[in-house]
């Protein structure tokens, strides 16, 4: 089987790595990604099926799933509720926390100041973060739980200026289908 287009290299390269490709990520390579697989998605996904990873079509971003034995899926699960705290600490910092969103961590640093709510927030997740200053560990947040994963990306070292990309939606997503079935489930026990 041939690949689908000269990018089908450097495609494989991110996605097997766990991260994502979005539309509106700072760096120019993953827009060009993007772009590709976006124009020639049916041939991608098929390519990549023969190879055991499923294309997987976000909203503005593209990712790569696997069938996963049941350790693996709840690890995953735990992970995911790690992710809700997370988002929802970013979200108290600022409600319109979402792709496009830009923020320093100093931004951060100064509404845990003043801020007891966000503040509990933080000490919650020290479990992610580690012991430290509240810059300390917000600068831990952000790099562990939405550089390295895909989720934010550092747009300007000189201000440490980071900028929330399309895949933050997967998360999202992630953490609404994990509160529905939760509802559903308490409906049932009901």
């Amino acid at each position: 089987m041939n690949t689908p287009n000269r990018y089908t290299a450097d495609i494989f390269d991110t996605l097997s790595k766990g991260k994502f490709i979005c539309s509106n990520s700072v760096e120019d390579n993953s827009s060009k990604l993007y772009t590709a697989i976006d124009e020639n998605f049916d041939e991608l996904y098929n390519y990549f099926f023969a190879i055991g990873f499923i294309l997987e079509r976000g909203d503005e971003y593209f990712y790569f799933s696997r069938n996963e034995i049941k350790a693996t899926l709840d690890n995953k699960i735990e992970q995911a509720y790690r992710w809700v705290d997370v988002v929802d600490f970013f979200m108290s910092f600022d409600n319109g926390f979402a792709p496009g969103f830009r923020f320093t961590p100093a931004d951060v640093q100064q509404q845990v100041k003043v801020d007891a709510s966000l503040k509990d927030k933080l000490e919650i997740m020290k479990r992610l973060t580690g012991e430290g200053s509240y810059a300390e560990r917000i600068n831990q947040l952000i790099d562990k739980q939405l550089v390295q994963p895909g989720y934010a990306e550092l747009e300007n070292e000189l201000t440490n200026q980071y900028k929330v990309v399309a895949s933050y939606n997967y998360i999202k997503q992630l953490i609404v289908s994990i509160q529905i079935q939760e509802e559903t489930a308490h409906e049932i026990l009901k």
